[in-house]
């Protein structure tokens, strides 16, 4: 699933051809993508005005002119692609219709978002801008990574006393949003801490250093367009390439990359999800 950077890279890439220009004209092509999809929302969204164009953890939210917010989330497989306009350096001609284009967005200037989603694990959801903090998925997040409000001694408190192992602590989305399984596994392998160690139970000061660990990876891997591993795209249909810099992830029986370290990269299974860590220089 795509996780903080891939849902940011995404955001850039609509933000040229969506921010301040109206849906000339939408459709939905289905009623229900992983939920029904909100009443009349084609009807809705024809000619309103994307005001602006921001990021939630894993959610992007467009504020429309009308007074609502869309809520897409990408789920599994879902992409966001541009039609019909210069994406970076390249033009891309509407293509024909395709199985899994679920909703597209004709976008005044003439370019064209199309929502696709081969396995519907995705989310589409309209609600009022000034209630949009309160949407079940938005409610319970934690502070964004980049935010003013996620520091080092809020981690700390948030952490204290937690008798879960850290990978999950991270994992939770009421501590941090945005974070997922592949940046958890790099972040921790650069901290130097084991993925099972009790979050409650590490010092104080390294918890703290966590902090511009999670800032840094998660800045290089928006930097290189996020990670492709198996569905994800940028908005021009382009992979991300920061998988090519995982030092832990999906690297098992791999020597560790960490300078002066000998250590062999290992798996472990953790409430049900892959952890790769080092055990000689994670502890």
């Amino acid at each position: 699933m795509p996780e903080l950077p891939e849902v940011e890279t995404v955001r850039r890439g609509l933000e040229p051809v969506m921010t301040g220009r109206r849906i000339l004209h939408a459709e939905v092509r289905r009623p229900d993508l992983r939920w029904p999809l909100p009443p009349k929302m084609a009807e809705r969204l024809t000619g309103a005005r994307v005001e602006r164009l921001r990021r939630r953890s894993k959610y992007i939210l467009a504020d429309l002119s009308t007074g609502e917010t869309l809520l897409v989330h990408l789920g599994m497989s879902g992409r966001m692609l541009i039609s019909g306009a210069q994406v970076g350096t390249f033009h891309h001609p509407h293509p024909a219709p395709a199985k899994h284009d679920h909703v597209v967005l004709d976008m005044e200037g003439g370019a064209r978002i199309t929502f696709n989603d081969a396995r519907r694990f995705g989310a589409m959801d309209l609600m009022p801008t000034e209630r949009a903090e309160a949407h079940p998925l938005l409610a319970a997040l934690g502070p964004e990574p980049f935010g003013n409000d996620f520091n080092e001694s809020a981690l700390v408190q948030r952490l204290k006393g937690r008798n879960t192992p850290i990978k999950a602590a991270l994992l939770d989305q009421s501590v941090v949003a945005g974070l997922g399984n592949i940046y958890v596994c790099e972040v921790l392998h650069r901290a130097g801490i084991d993925p099972r160690r009790k979050a409650g139970q590490i010092a104080a000061a390294r918890v703290a250093s966590l902090v511009p660990i999670i800032r840094q990876v998660l800045q290089e891997a928006i930097d290189a367009g996020g990670s492709s591993l198996r569905d994800y795209r940028q908005t021009d249909g382009e992979l991300g390439y920061f998988q090519h810099a995982f030092r832990v992830y999906d690297r098992e029986g791999q020597p560790c990359l960490k300078d002066g370290c000998t250590g062999t990269i290992r798996r472990i299974v953790q409430s049900g999800r892959s952890s790769y860590y080092c055990p000689k220089c994670q502890r």
